[in-house]
């Protein structure tokens, strides 16, 4: 069936029918939903991407040598700290993430640090930047009214700016709203299981977010529905293609892609029925900016130009596969790839509940121990239990 075909077919409401009891659950995108205040979010990539790279245009880095740093405090306002840097016009207050990484470069507390009076707190930080044995440090500085200290690294801190990632998107996506075939995804109706690819790009839709120290955004292909076999009422189990990529320029955290397959987003940007999950991370090293160049941003355009018959194919060799046919058959394949008796009876029941037959090929198999990892309530665990299930259905491809 082609993608056309199956847009022929969507439902009454315009809607794709889909069974998200399948595939794994992920809620990263969710929890940066959640976390961020609308100020963060963003409504197109170019609205995202003049944020950024506004900022980035007011700022200077520079690497100095630690001990010429001089910590500035005033007695009659104890919560007023700054540095003056060499050749620095004037006084330069560090953001609160700044300050943090200002504590640990001289390995002071920093929540202890922010307790203390400004004046005590820059007696601290005086000893240990004159102590400091790295000796040099990295500053990122930004002009927004004041000068900020938004940024203290090691001076071989490979600093990827967040407009560069965002940059790399929009090659491929555009606006991501729609103008091309990726966008802020749609949203899923949990009471009817009907998936709306086509809704309003809103401060509560919104998948495009940045914050003074890290960006964040999730784009999908929701309007070319994939066919991978089908449910158990014969209907088409479908797919849509989608990633979510990060940075922060200021050490927050790494860059990182992480690409994937989905069945549906939720209205609180749970991504539900997720399967061939792949991620790379880029560490903000000395040479992050060439690997970036080399290897993230041209692994993004290969995915978002890549054909989905590999992932089609494996899950249908992994359905074809059969591996069980009886009880004794079902516990052995479990045992021998590290179940124990109790986790194998709870695949072996989801899955009779679920397809209302036991488990019988690799795909059974895999859609089973999702389904109970996603029942873990600790992290660690329900990935674990994920990661064994996309080797299980790797195998089988």
């Amino acid at each position: 069936m082609t993608a056309m075909e199956i847009m022929d077919g969507r439902s009454e409401s315009g809607g794709y029918k889909l069974d998200v009891s399948r595939g794994g659950h992920n809620g990263r995108v969710s929890s940066e939903w959640f976390s961020r205040p609308d100020d963060e979010k963003y409504l197109s990539l170019s609205e995202l991407y003049a944020s950024v790279k506004s900022r980035a245009k007011r700022s200077r880095t520079r690497t100095v040598e630690s001990a010429t740093i001089r910590v500035e405090a005033h007695r009659d306002d104890p919560e007023k700290l700054a540095l003056i840097l060499p050749d620095a016009d004037a006084p330069i207050a560090p953001t609160h993430w700044s300050f943090g990484q200002l504590a640990s470069l001289v390995g002071a507390p920093a929540a202890y640090m922010r307790q203390l009076p400004a004046p005590l707190a820059g007696i601290n930080l005086q000893y240990g930047l004159t102590n400091h044995r790295a000796e040099q440090v990295k500053t990122l500085e930004t002009e927004d009214g004041r000068t900020e200290l938004r940024a203290v690294t090691g001076p071989d801190y490979g600093r990827i700016y967040d407009h560069e990632l965002v940059s790399a998107v929009q090659r491929i996506a555009g606006d991501g709203v729609g103008d091309t075939r990726w966008k802020v995804p749609g949203v899923l109706d949990w009471s009817t299981g009907i998936y709306n690819p086509m809704v309003d790009v809103t401060k509560d839709t919104t998948t495009l977010y940045a914050s003074d120290r890290d960006v964040f955004l999730l784009l999908v292909d929701d309007m070319n529905p994939i066919e991978a076999g089908t449910l158990p009422d014969g209907s088409p189990d479908l797919f849509f293609r989608g990633f979510y990529c990060w940075n922060s320029e200021v050490g927050a955290k790494t860059l990182g892609i992480a690409s994937f397959y989905l069945r549906a987003v939720y209205q609180n940007r749970n991504l539900w029925g997720v399967e061939d999950f792949q991620e790379i991370s880029i560490r903000h090293s000395k040479y992050a900016a060439n690997r970036f160049a080399h290897e993230a941003a041209p692994a993004l355009a290969n995915f978002a130009d890549s054909s989905p018959q590999p992932f089609i194919q494996g899950i249908r060799a992994a359905r074809e596969r059969i591996v069980a046919r009886s009880d004794e058959d079902r516990a052995d394949f479990l045992r021998k790839r590290g179940f124990s008796k109790a986790e194998s009876g709870k695949i072996v029941e989801t899955v009779l509940a679920e397809e209302g037959r036991p488990p019988e090929s690799v795909f059974d198999f895999v859609q089973g121990i999702t389904a109970v990892a996603r029942s873990k309530p600790q992290q660690d665990a329900r990935l674990t239990m994920e990661t064994r299930a996309k080797k299980l259905l790797e195998l089988a491809a």
